[in-house]
């Protein structure tokens, strides 16, 4: 590695580390100012404080963050080059600009790694005592009841709930229907169905149920009160955790979208979304280095003050583009790939325009 591109590597990654220190900082201030009455409220102690949130939540919006603070970090120490007329004499000794992009490209290589590490691993892991610490002092509500939801219990079983109120472990319009090939065997209806934890079984009231003919035609028609029956479902099977997909590892997120699609459960656009927003975030750090690069290594008249006015301008963008594209992911608008893809696709052209008139 070349004198030069250990010079601009360790500014890199200097400021990069500098930035994410400051922002940390100024996050965790925020936060305790806005979460104090409720450590006091529930009488929390410091180490709780300390050791099961803070300390784990600081990785969270460090990497969270990470691409805009690379994008941050290159256009800041890049102008300070500019200002000072050190791109100009690089490119002058007759190093190329293109040259000149590597120590850049291997700090975000870096980093990269550094951030898909963190996100698949790390994080997950360090998001469940967190979690659990929001859930026990801060959330009200620690999770929701899902509605209209469809699955697949065994072979040729499918369940359906109309809506379950997850505090009230209870449910309503519950159908279940048994299949031999395509023929319907048998089904059963509730008007309201409710889960005996200490019995470990399932309370259906005010039911009916029909079993058919091999023809096709109704056999025999029952109805009742109450009927308590073990049933392959568990209320966590129909219950969406407050932010579980972020609990999970790459490895454990693919493993339980792969399980939700087996089951013909279709509430997999959170998971989905978890599990490409990790792929496609350490590729960001490239697209921002590059174009903060191509931003920052024009020397400009009204110094670095432009240039931090761009980047924060762009870096509000991506997140606007970010949120907006994933939002339509949710409501099914879009697919899942491309809405968290398509940031990364547009600055990546965005970026080649920059570079292209940057100057050589």
């Amino acid at each position: 590695m070349k004198k030069l591109d250990s010079y601009i590597l360790k500014k890199f990654l200097g400021t990069y580390f500098f930035i994410v220190i400051l922002i940390i900082l100024i996050v965790i201030v925020f936060d305790l100012v806005e979460k104090m009455d409720d450590f006091m409220e529930n009488h929390v102690a410091l180490s709780e404080i300390v050791f099961d949130y803070y300390i784990n939540l600081v990785p969270y919006y460090a990497n969270m963050l990470s691409p805009l603070l690379v994008f941050i970090s290159v256009i800041f120490f890049t102008s300070k080059m500019a200002s000072q007329t050190e791109i100009i004499a690089i490119l002058s000794s007759g190093v190329s600009f293109r040259r000149m992009m590597y120590p850049y490209f291997l700090g975000s290589l870096i980093i990269a790694v550094m951030t898909w590490v963190l996100g698949s691993q790390v994080i997950p892991v360090a998001n469940r005592t967190r979690i659990a610490f929001e859930n026990q002092y801060i959330k009200s509500r620690k999770e929701t009841g899902l509605s209209d939801m469809h699955m697949q219990i065994a072979d040729g079983v499918y369940v359906y709930m109309g809506r379950y109120y997850s505090f009230r472990e209870s449910g309503d319009r519950f159908n279940i229907e048994k299949y031999d090939g395509e023929r319907l065997v048998s089904r059963l209806y509730a008007k309201t169905i409710s889960y005996d934890s200490v019995a470990g079984n399932w309370r259906l009231k005010n039911y009916t149920r029909w079993d058919f003919n091999p023809d096709g035609v109704t056999h025999t028609i029952t109805k009742g009160e109450r009927l308590d029956s073990v049933i392959n479902i568990l209320p966590s099977d129909f219950k969406n955790e407050r932010k579980s997909y972020e609990m999970l590892t790459s490895a454990e997120l693919r493993s339980h979208i792969g399980e939700l699609k087996s089951r013909g459960i279709g509430n997999t656009g959170d998971f989905e979304i978890e599990l490409y927003k990790r792929n496609a975030s350490p590729f960001a750090s490239f697209i921002l280095a590059l174009i903060g690069v191509s931003l920052a290594s024009r020397k400009t008249r009204g110094g670095m003050g432009l240039h931090i006015g761009l980047g924060l301008l762009l870096s509000f963008a991506y997140i606007l583009f970010l949120t907006v594209s994933t939002t339509f992911a949710v409501n099914g608008s879009m697919n899942v790939v491309l809405s968290v893809w398509l940031p990364n696709i547009v600055f990546s052209v965005i970026g080649v325009i920059l570079y292209n008139k940057a100057p050589k």
